[in-house]
């Protein structure tokens, strides 16, 4: 019997908890949600479920399983708060971002996008996984490039300027990266409208499927399958 893998996204506004991609369950967080208040959710939120080991994608820079930077839009305890210790189950921590590029993987070299309140981003070739901070980087006016495609700059530009501003920019990182396809995910993607070659919209359920593949292993030598950088 495989095992079952339980899947939770937490996000700056819900955590989302699934056992396949259409079955979930979801409680709000928000800049106020303390470690101790995911804790104490989670727990009561699955105490009916069964489940083997645990997958968790964050919103903020993790290295080894362990969060190594505050999240921007959740408190400054979680950083180096230890997940897997708080868990009954084997649990393995890795950026959201991360674990949506590993789910929407198929070949290549794939970059990850996230379109959200900033930009997350992940890259993924043969059988590793970058997580980025390609929101961080320098754009105009000395600004950071999460502030023109994300939902700050949304907002100052409105929909249209905002889409050619992403069209223009995903492209650029897409050469940078030397990447066969990107992936566009996050909350605001339905805004974007008609993509350009070598652009495909992210799924949601790709968050499932990229937790469940953390728990590959080679059958050759038994180590993980994919290594989580």
């Amino acid at each position: 019997m495989k095992d079952r893998v339980l899947v939770i996204d937490i996000g700056g506004s819900h955590v989302k908890i699934m056992m396949s991609p259409a079955r979930s369950l979801q409680f709000d967080s928000g800049p106020e949600m303390r470690p101790r208040d995911f804790v104490a959710q989670f727990h009561r939120t699955v105490r009916d479920l069964r489940f083997d080991k645990v997958s968790i994608g964050f919103p903020a820079p993790v290295r080894d399983g362990k969060i190594i930077s505050a999240p921007t839009h959740l408190r400054k305890e979680w950083k180096g708060f230890k997940l897997e210790r708080v868990m009954d189950k084997p649990v393995r921590v890795v950026n959201d971002a991360a674990m949506q590029a590993l789910g929407s993987h198929v070949a290549g070299r794939t970059l990850f996008l996230g379109l959200g309140t900033g930009l997350g981003s992940a890259l993924v070739w043969s059988n590793n996984v970058l997580s980025l901070e390609l929101g961080h980087l320098p754009y105009r006016d000395h600004k950071r490039i999460e502030l023109r495609l994300g939902k700050p700059g949304l907002e100052r530009l409105g929909r249209r300027a905002w889409r050619g501003e992403v069209r223009y920019a995903i492209l650029q990182l897409k050469r940078a990266f030397i990447a066969d396809a990107i992936i566009l995910g996050g909350g605001n993607v339905h805004n974007m409208g008609r993509l350009p070659a070598g652009v495909h919209p992210g799924h949601n359920r790709n968050a499932f499927l990229g937790g469940k593949r953390l728990w590959e292993t080679d059958r050759k030598t038994g180590k993980p399958r994919w290594n989580v950088m």
